[in-house]
């Protein structure tokens, strides 16, 4: 089997069975979760054109990126909290232009690079002003404002709460991956790849976990100080996934599509005859 796994297109969320949309979860029945695979995103999109199918300058610096418009998301391994982006924990620090983060990037950091409308792209800082990373299908090393491309960047060591390896060991993980492409590739994109880099967990990888039936993932999104979205999933590589989907949809487009969702699910619990 290997590398090799079955690839269906991302479901809009009227498709997607999900569990209560207020995030309370009930105790006297089962949960309804998501199991299914995601398309490859690759981070191909980030290249060629924004969301409303702009082309977009790679040399042109993103001066707009918007940090208000992050959408706020926890990722939970039953019980465990593996992942968090929110304005209120330990996470990513203001976004930085390429030349200003050299000088607080150290090697072994996980570096995202950020701009609207674009999947984030992440990579390894290794020193000597490089990363390593996935793109477009082949594992490089690149100068850090080369795989900026004009976007607005910071470290994110952080949002991931496993226990990182050595820097040095983080380095040489990297590094071995160099040169890597297409069927030779176990992650699905960017993140995956640089998260299994740090963290040296198989859970990173394309087919890392064994699909059973069970959902033991829950992705959290935050909707507002008081509601929350709940999304379950059957591996980490899915629920990165969708996570990524988000990013790039953006907080503002994402609750527009989710109020939207929402909304159609409970005219049809309204409809005669509905269950």
């Amino acid at each position: 089997m290997g590398n090799q796994v079955d690839r269906l297109s991302h479901l809009s969320y009227a498709e997607v069975p999900t569990v209560d949309p207020n995030g309370a979860d009930a105790d006297d029945g089962p949960r309804i979760g998501v199991s299914y695979i995601f398309s490859n995103d690759d981070d191909e999109l980030e290249d060629g054109c924004a969301l409303d199918g702009t082309e977009k300058d790679p040399n042109q610096e993103e001066t707009h990126y918007d940090q208000r418009d992050e959408v706020e998301c926890a990722v939970f391994h039953r019980d465990e909290c593996v992942y968090e982006r929110s304005a209120k924990c330990a996470g990513p620090e203001e976004v930085y232009s390429p030349e200003n983060l050299l000088n607080k990037c150290k090697a072994g950091d996980l570096v995202e690079f950020v701009s609207c409308g674009q999947y984030p792209h992440w990579a390894v800082y290794v020193g000597d002003f490089q990363v390593v990373h996935l793109h477009r299908a082949q594992v490089k090393s690149s100068f850090l404002t080369d795989a900026s491309r004009g976007r607005r960047c910071r470290v994110v060591n952080d949002l991931y709460r496993f226990k990182a390896l050595r820097a040095d060991v983080v380095v040489q993980s990297a590094m071995e991956q160099v040169g890597l492409k297409d069927q030779e590739l176990s992650w699905r994109n960017s993140e995956c790849f640089a998260a299994w880099c740090r963290f040296g967990r198989r859970e990173f990888k394309m087919g890392g976990e064994i699909r059973i039936g069970k959902q033991p993932y829950r992705l959290k999104i935050c909707m507002s100080d008081k509601r929350s979205h709940m999304l379950e999933f059957q591996s980490l590589e899915d629920v990165i996934m969708e996570k990524r989907r988000t990013d790039q949809l953006g907080r503002t487009a994402m609750l527009q599509e989710l109020a939207t969702h929402l909304r159609g699910e409970e005219e049809r619990k309204q409809q005669p005859g509905a269950d």
